[in-house]
């Protein structure tokens, strides 16, 4: 592929003056808040329909295969919106991409709320899935307008948003579904996304004075691959991701089967407050975000993946004990998001003008993880129960461990470099 060297060349060579689109702006607390927000109400729409999936059903008399489709379509948008849409906040404004992408979302849960039949709510779902991943262009935002030492922080604070959206949005479509119908859920959140829109369009900073790119979209697209070519740390670091939220997919998306057995039995009420347990994992967002600003991010991210690996032994006695459980889950989810924050502050560093590719090209492995977690997990489970099912995430995650083993003196830590220039520039100033 001639030519797409040269292009992410032209565009590493204008980081700093795409990093300048934030020099003027100060990212405030509040302002990184309401980046976390955002992205925990755009991706909670990937999640909304989960425990609905019946009463859709019902209501538009869809058989078992449809129903199960409204899931399948929502996470092909989001697949595809990774890699064709998120790519674009490297070459457009992406204060102007952003507020687009959420009336569209708009537009498409709106769409899914009103749906008078299931072809209708299923083009709907897609779209939604596809608008989604806004939630990607945010992360590159917040980390692109903060400063290389607090990089990590921020992408930790925001990420905790991300968390949160995902484990929370089971749990709050079930119980508004249960007061008002499935269609209040989308209108609900079709509302929400409409305020935000608003309010990021007045707060976000408006792009600077940096010349515009000439790189077109299908040089653009590729571009990504050729990135992904070059950078050994951000293929490592995707390999990370595709294995800890395949290790996270495989608890997430089958515990609801033992639990809604004997002995215990749970409602679906009951097995979604999981997710407020595990909201847990939005704390070692921030911590890891932290140490990352310190250059730790391999001691991090070894430490977390031995917790991941160690987390599947009281996950084990699931079915003896709840507190087994609850101890799983947040051990578990600390150290995938723990792992998660360090691979995104990374790769960011890497290439700072191509962050919008390199968080939407490794967000692609996060989703073929999730997948490749969800299939194995609720089939084996079927054949061989719940002791093997715990068994493939042990599996996943030592791998990640033998990975880090084997690349963890590889490639140098971009984040640290960063840190150190800018306590050089600071100390140079004073």
């Amino acid at each position: 592929m001639p030519g797409n060297g040269e292009a992410v060349e032209a565009l590493t060579r204008r980081t700093e003056a795409r990093s300048g689109e934030g020099s003027a702006f100060v990212l405030s607390r509040g302002v990184v808040v309401l980046f976390a927000v955002a992205c925990g109400a755009a991706v909670a729409n990937v999640y909304l329909s989960q425990p609905l999936l019946v009463t859709m059903g019902h209501d538009l008399a869809m058989s078992p295969a449809l129903v199960g489709s409204v899931v399948t379509l929502t996470h092909v948008g989001y697949g595809l919106g990774l890699f064709f849409l998120v790519p674009l906040g490297d070459v457009v404004d992406r204060r102007r991409l952003i507020v687009a992408q959420l009336l569209l979302l708009v537009v498409a849960l709106a769409t899914v709320a009103a749906a008078p039949t299931a072809a209708v709510l299923l083009a709907g779902v897609a779209a939604m899935g596809l608008l989604a991943v806004v939630t990607q262009t945010l992360v590159a935002f917040a980390a692109s307008l903060a400063p290389p030492a607090g990089r990590g922080r921020v992408v930790g604070l925001v990420t905790s948003g991300v968390v949160s959206g995902i484990l929370l949005a089971r749990t709050a479509s079930g119980l508004m579904a249960d007061l008002a119908g499935w269609r209040s859920v989308y209108i609900a959140s079709a509302s929400l996304t409409a305020l935000l829109a608003l309010v990021l369009y007045r707060v976000l900073p408006r792009r600077s004075d940096a010349p515009p790119t000439t790189l077109r979209y299908g040089r653009l697209l590729r571009s990504t691959i050729t990135l992904f070519a070059r950078e050994r740390l951000l293929r490592h670091r995707a390999l990370f991701g595709l294995l800890i939220f395949a290790a996270f997919s495989t608890l997430w998306s089958s515990v609801a089967l033992p639990l809604s057995e004997a002995p215990y039995f749970l409602s679906h009420s009951a097995i979604g407050a999981l997710g407020l347990i595990g909201v847990a994992g939005a704390l070692a967002a921030t911590v890891a975000g932290r140490l990352n600003d310190r250059g730790l991010s391999r001691h991090t991210t070894g430490i977390a993946l031995a917790l991941l690996a160690a987390s599947w032994l009281p996950l084990a006695f699931t079915r003896s004990s709840l507190w087994a459980l609850v101890v799983g889950v947040i051990v578990l989810d600390l150290a995938v998001q723990a792992v998660h924050v360090t691979n995104q502050t990374l790769i960011y560093a890497l290439h700072p003008d191509a962050g919008s590719r390199l968080i939407g090209g490794y967000m692609v492995f996060y989703s073929i993880g999730s997948a490749t977690g969800a299939i194995a997990a609720t089939s084996l489970y079927t054949v061989a129960g719940w002791g093997a099912v715990c068994a493939l995430g042990a599996a996943f995650s030592c791998l990640g461990i033998v990975l880090w083993a084997f690349t963890r003196h590889s490639a140098p830590d971009p984040a640290a470099k960063a840190t150190s220039r800018s306590e050089a520039c600071s100390h140079s100033e004073a």
